[in-house]
């Protein structure tokens, strides 16, 4: 029976890398896929899913409009799916997952989903949110702060590397705008970037 996957992690725990080498284990057995990122990531070009290593496939791109079901039935009616991958699920609507879930269970191809968890204030992002609550398989992939310990967060920074404590939730970045760390450094970046801004640690 085919299932629903969502595969997290805080960034640079190799997502994308992992997701590429799933799809040519694929396509190496003469096996179709359908790949698809978020319209919104531009930083490696319209059409590709892109890793820090240098690995790279062509992507379809979804959007808050996109209808899942219907674009991904369609290829398979072309060319019989045998998976679905999905890059920055965290960017997925709610009914965007329930369109994948409907996928693995009514279409019968598996959906694997890789995507951050909580963005830099610690919140869920909406897609990850849904994808926690019904998929199939929760697999987190491991990062490493700097300190050693399994890096769980996301800290946004500015240009000079000091931790951003308010904006919206989305703003697109790698390695100059986002540091992964464990929950303790985290929250000590996001303590002394309130004490100087003069605001208690709470309201951060």
């Amino acid at each position: 029976m085919a299932k629903l996957y969502f595969y997290y992690s805080s960034m640079n725990a190799g997502k994308s890398t992992t997701l590429l080498q799933a799809d040519f284990n694929y396509r190496e057995r003469g096996m179709a896929t359908m790949v698809w990122t978020a319209a919104l990531d531009d930083r490696y070009g319209q059409g590709y899913v892109t890793s820090r290593i240098g690995l790279q496939t062509e992507a379809h791109k979804f959007s808050p409009e996109t209808d899942l079901w219907n674009d991904i039935i369609s290829e398979h009616q072309n060319n019989h799916l045998a998976c679905v991958l999905i890059d920055e699920a965290q960017f997925l609507s709610r009914e965007q997952v329930l369109q994948l879930a409907r996928i693995a269970d009514e279409a019968g191809i598996p959906v694997l989903c890789y995507g951050l968890r909580t963005d830099f204030a610690a919140e869920l992002f909406p897609g990850s949110a849904a994808l926690l609550g019904i998929a199939d398989a929760l697999v987190e992939l491991k990062a490493v702060c700097h300190c050693g310990r399994k890096s769980t967060m996301n800290l946004r920074v500015d240009a000079e590397g000091h931790a951003v404590i308010d904006g919206k939730q989305t703003e697109i970045g790698g390695n100059d705008r986002y540091v992964s760390m464990c929950r303790r450094h985290f929250m000590e970046a996001r303590r002394e970037a309130a004490a100087h801004l003069g605001l208690s640690f709470e309201m951060a």
